[in-house]
């Protein structure tokens, strides 16, 4: 692990208190050191040896037939003398270890280390043996290391181990994999997934090193080289069953190995002797994923579709789908796999797990050639609708298109309509609205022609949707009317969603009743994207209109989407969580929110503005330096957008931006055009908030019908505003609402919650207009040090986050920085707070990701 051991501070502690020991009371302690190949036993004891001048060293060594004394040999080459005379000579097992003992008393307080006892001989294994019974009179730490995966219960040094067991000064460490949270801390700067990676490895320090030093999806010729290493000592027979376990997945049960491998019996004994395989629920699996893969990728062509053909066969009729279609498709059965595969994908979108869903259907489709037109188009529009759910706009639409293309040929003008509906939909969402405006007018011309039915009724709704998206009150209603006239239940509810979004947006609390009525049947029916879409309208309408009372909604709405596996939808919820945390003065959790989003959204280009545009506003208040680089993205992905969702929230943001740099003459520039648009849409709460920062600016006052407490501020009753603002909980809109007065008791109290907020530029804009106005003892904030901390950081923080990425105790840290535990508990608690995260384990990990530690 390079020179960074991580997790092993208690092993290091360990041996340091055996080696104080034996140079104390100068009696000798045998400590025996456990874990898997690859789990670190030797960098721990280089790591821990490398300040120990007297060090004796010898492994042994993994031949066929190993050397007899083979450490000891090693050993003796560095003593020289007696000993050496003896191990060549090939003496007892009792001559060398008096030899052994002799040599320590020579050198009291030093360390012998024996290494690998998994390879050992009989004769290495006796003098250990004698060694550990007469380790009180040795004055000296002796070490032994072993994998405890690789020694089968014939095995010598198994038998070393019980013998030893009892013994007052022998000791044992294990050496474990390392947890999920530090491979996340190995794995954060090179921008790989921790939890594929831990799921991967198993936390083998090994096997992550490797990875992390040759990304990609190949596996490290040096881990694929060691695995086959230690699968090339196995008997043929041993290494056919391995070779069939690394085909069964999840796991091989008895008989599906007997099937594959018959008498696998007894070769599989030697399998989980020598620790590649372990025992698993109904069967047995690989110890590692990466292992697992090695083997698998080493067979040839035909041993593996034979592998396949022979677990297709032995499961059909008795194992689930999934695992059916996979052998179905490594065996190259079309058949099969057209039999398994949307059988599959059903079964996972009916439990959420939507994104398993749509790459069963994908795998469908590949071999999906000899289906009559109908069917293939019928399984493009299943797979589109898991790739919507799952944020892969870019595939859902490819695959509308082609079942439109289907449909179109079939002369099917009904299912055409429909399928153009629900690409108007998806074309929407990757931010291209006026072809989904034109779609979803060619799916309503092609269904106008027959009587009104569910697919009509649909084309509807989406129209509506359309309207909505455009914030135009009347055509969303009229619209969503007519859809209910004809729809059936997820018309219905899709188009109560439309007009209670629109109720809301609007300031009509009747909103509310449609827009729960339509969450509720959703719910009711298992109409799951229906579901999302309340929720992500909920979160819409709550963050335009202030109306945080909703915020539990939020809450849930972000656990449900989860559950149900949309993760689009939870990733719309999460960002106006962002906004909500922004505006009631939750800084750091905004950013958090927004940064998420950031990281795991992957097509949907509104998405990322409102991430951005939060993450810069909330940058800007801060004062951060890199405020305006968000703000610029933010804008760039407003260009060909007409739509007040996307053009408000970067308008509103980089306005006050530019306010608080002083640059108040861009914020006409900034604001002109989307406050026209707002006027023309009644969106009161927007026309008014950009009404304000034009004020504020010192622009000519501008006329709108602004609702309070917008209203309240631009009619000069800052005070009055303010408390309307704290009453809804928006500590730094209240401040703001001070802020273009004169009152030098408003002015003060507004500086005081800027300070308090952490809003650095916005507390130095009161600052100057109260010198302006002659005040000479202008409260100053926190100390600069702190401020320009990038996560607002005391000095003092800043040291024990340090301590806190090496892995220390309260106790360690309060020693090192002469402060009480008590103070260091407070320091942490204070740290956990500002980077957002629960435990010490992920705030090291977020401050390596941060930049404020080097990992």
């Amino acid at each position: 692990m390079g020179d960074e051991l991580v997790e092993r501070s208690h092993q290091l502690a360990a041996l340091g208190d055996a080696l104080a020991a034996t140079r104390g009371e100068r009696h000798g302690v045998l400590v025996l050191v456990g874990g898997e190949a690859g789990s670190g036993k030797t960098a721990l004891l280089r790591r821990f040896c490398s300040a120990e001048e007297t060090t004796l060293w010898g492994s042994c060594d993994p031949l066929f037939t190993p050397r007899p004394l083979g450490p000891f040999l090693d050993i003796a080459r560095a003593t020289g003398g007696e000993l050496h005379e003896l191990v060549t000579a090939g003496a007892k097992a009792y001559q060398v270890a008096a030899a052994v003992i002799r040599a320590a008393e020579a050198r009291p307080g030093g360390v012998l280390v024996v290494e690998d006892l998994h390879w050992a001989d009989e004769a290495t294994v006796d003098v250990l043996s004698l060694l550990g019974r007469r380790i009180d009179t040795i004055p000296a730490l002796v070490v032994a290391t072993y994998r405890d995966d690789g020694l089968d219960r014939f095995h010598p040094a198994r038998r070393l181990l019980g013998d030893l067991a009892g013994l007052s000064r022998v000791r044992r460490i294990e050496v474990p994999p390392l947890s999920a949270g530090a491979v996340a801390v190995l794995a954060a700067p090179h921008g790989i997934d921790p939890d594929d990676l831990h799921r991967a490895t198993g936390g083998n320090p090994f096997f992550v090193t490797e990875v992390l030093a040759a990304p990609g999806d190949a596996i490290p010729a040096t881990v694929r080289d060691a695995v086959l290493a230690r699968a090339g000592r196995l008997t043929g027979d041993a290494a056919t069953v391995l070779e069939a376990v690394s085909i069964a997945l999840p796991r091989a049960e008895l008989p599906l190995l007997d099937a594959l491998v018959p008498g696998a019996a007894n070769p599989l004994e030697q399998c989980l002797g020598s620790g590649m395989l372990v025992e698993a629920p109904g069967g047995v699996v690989f110890r590692h994923e990466l292992a697992r893969r090695a083997v698998e990728q080493s067979l040839s062509p035909h041993r593996r579709t034979e592998l396949h053909r022979r677990a297709l066969t032995a499961l059909t009729g008795t194992a689930d789908p999934a695992r059916l279609a996979h052998h179905a498709e490594a065996a190259g059965d079309t058949e099969a796999v057209l039999r398994f595969a949307p059988a599959a994908a059903r079964q996972a979108a009916s439990t959420g797990a939507h994104r398993e869903a749509a790459a069963h259907y994908e795998l469908a489709l590949r071999f999906a050639g000899p289906l009559p037109a109908e069917d293939r188009a019928e399984m493009l529009e299943s797979r589109s609708q898991e790739c919507y759910l799952t944020d892969q706009m870019d595939e859902a639409i490819h695959a509308l298109e082609q079942a439109v293309a289907l449909w179109r040929a079939s002369g099917n003008s009904v299912r055409q309509g429909s399928a153009l509906t629900q690409l108007s939909r998806a074309l929407w969402c990757l931010g291209r609205t006026a072809e989904a405006d034109r779609t979803s007018d060619d799916a309503l011309r092609l269904l106008e022609d027959g009587p009104p039915g569910p697919e009509w009724a649909q084309a509807c709704s989406v129209v509506s949707a359309t309207r909505l998206n455009e914030e135009r009150y009347d055509e969303t209603m009229a619209w969503a009317e007519r859809a209910l006239a004809h729809g059936d239940t997820a018309v219905t509810v899709h188009s109560l969603n439309n007009i209670g979004t629109m109720q809301l947006l609007t300031g009509r609390p009747e909103g509310w009743t449609s827009l729960s009525r339509s969450l509720a049947l959703a719910t009711d029916h298992g109409l799951d994207d229906h579901v999302g879409r309340a929720y992500i309208h909920l979160g819409w309408a709550a963050t335009r209109t202030r109306a945080y009372d909703f915020e539990p909604w939020l809450d849930r709405g972000i656990k449900v989407c989860q559950e149900l596996g949309l993760e689009a939808w939870e990733y719309y919820v999460v960002v106006y969580r962002a906004r909500l945390h922004l505006d009631l003065g939750r800084t750091e959790a905004a950013v958090e929110d927004a940064e998420h989003v950031l990281r795991s959204a992957r097509s949907v280009p509104l998405l990322r503005l409102l991430a951005l545009s939060v993450l810069g506003l909330a940058r800007a208040r801060r004062g951060d330096r890199d405020r305006w680089a968000a703000l610029d993205e933010a804008l760039a992905l407003t260009t060909g957008q007409t739509e007040l969702q996307f053009l408000a929230p970067v308008a509103t943001a980089r306005a006050e931006a530019a306010w608080l740099d002083g640059r108040a003459a861009e914020v006409d520039e900034i604001t002109s055009d989307v406050l026209g648009l707002a006027v023309e849409r009644n969106a009161a709460w927007v026309a008014g908030e950009l009404a304000w920062l034009r004020r504020l600016a010192g622009l000519p006052p501008v006329v709108v019908a602004a609702v309070d407490p917008y209203a309240t501020q631009l009619a000069g009753e800052g005070r009055a505003a303010a408390a309307r603002w704290k009453k809804l909980g928006c500590p730094y809109d209240a401040a703001l609402a001070l802020a273009d007065f004169r009152d030098e008791a408003d002015l003060r109290t507004a500086l005081a919650e800027f300070h308090r907020l952490g809003a650095r530029p916005a507390a130095a804009a009161i600052a100057r207009r109260l010198r302006e106005h002659g005040v000479r003892d202008v409260p100053r904030g926190p100390r600069a040090e702190t401020e320009r901390h990038p996560a607002r950081l005391t000095r003092r923080e800043a040291e024990v986050l340090t301590h806190l990425g090496q892995g220390e105790s309260n106790a360690v840290i309060a020693t090192r920085l002469y402060l009480s535990e008590k103070t260091v508990h407070h320091h942490v608690t204070a740290i956990l707070r500002k980077l957002g995260v629960a435990s010490r384990g992920q705030a090291t990990s977020e401050a390596i990701r941060r930049g404020l530690l080097s990992p």
